[in-house]
């Protein structure tokens, strides 16, 4: 049984505000993504739309879309990022959010049964952009093991 989950954050800054018509495509798809998430094999929990205003006074950017969930490991995450219908929407993004010139997105290990906050993604995105890629905060690229993120000592 596994004792840690793979968390992520991923934040996107939108073109417009969601009620402008270049938005409606993405917003017109979003509760079909989520559900595809919630059903998706090793999924765990994610971030409901009614607790993201309080991501946008921790990383002080109203127009951030945020998005937060916990995957029983990295291939699960992997799967429905890359493999899922999540592909067809997550293709088009150019359409609506601008490129954001640091890492949008970060991964880490938490306990199982532990929910992130804003402040613990806020910590890991900025750890990755300040130190790059380590068992702390890391993405894709990089395929840390639960067990060297915790004998892993970030630097401060």
């Amino acid at each position: 049984m596994e004792a840690f989950h793979l968390a992520q954050i991923n934040i996107a800054k939108r073109l417009a505000p969601l009620d402008d018509p270049i938005m409606q495509d993405f917003v017109n798809n979003l509760d079909r993504i989520n559900a595809l998430a919630d059903e998706s094999e090793d999924f765990i929990w994610r971030l409901k739309d009614e607790d993201k205003d309080l991501g946008a006074q921790v990383f002080q950017d109203d127009t951030l879309l945020i998005n937060m969930s916990v995957w029983k490991n990295l291939e699960a995450l992997f799967n429905y990022t890359y493999k899922s219908g999540h592909i067809e929407v997550f293709k088009r993004k150019k359409e609506w959010f601008s490129k954001i010139k640091m890492m949008h997105m970060a991964f880490w290990y938490v306990p199982k049964g532990y929910e992130p906050n804003f402040l613990d993604a806020k910590n890991r995105l900025d750890y990755l952009n300040k130190h790059g890629e380590t068992p702390y905060a890391f993405s894709f690229k990089s395929k840390f093991t639960a067990s060297a993120s915790l004998n892993y000592k970030p630097l401060l």
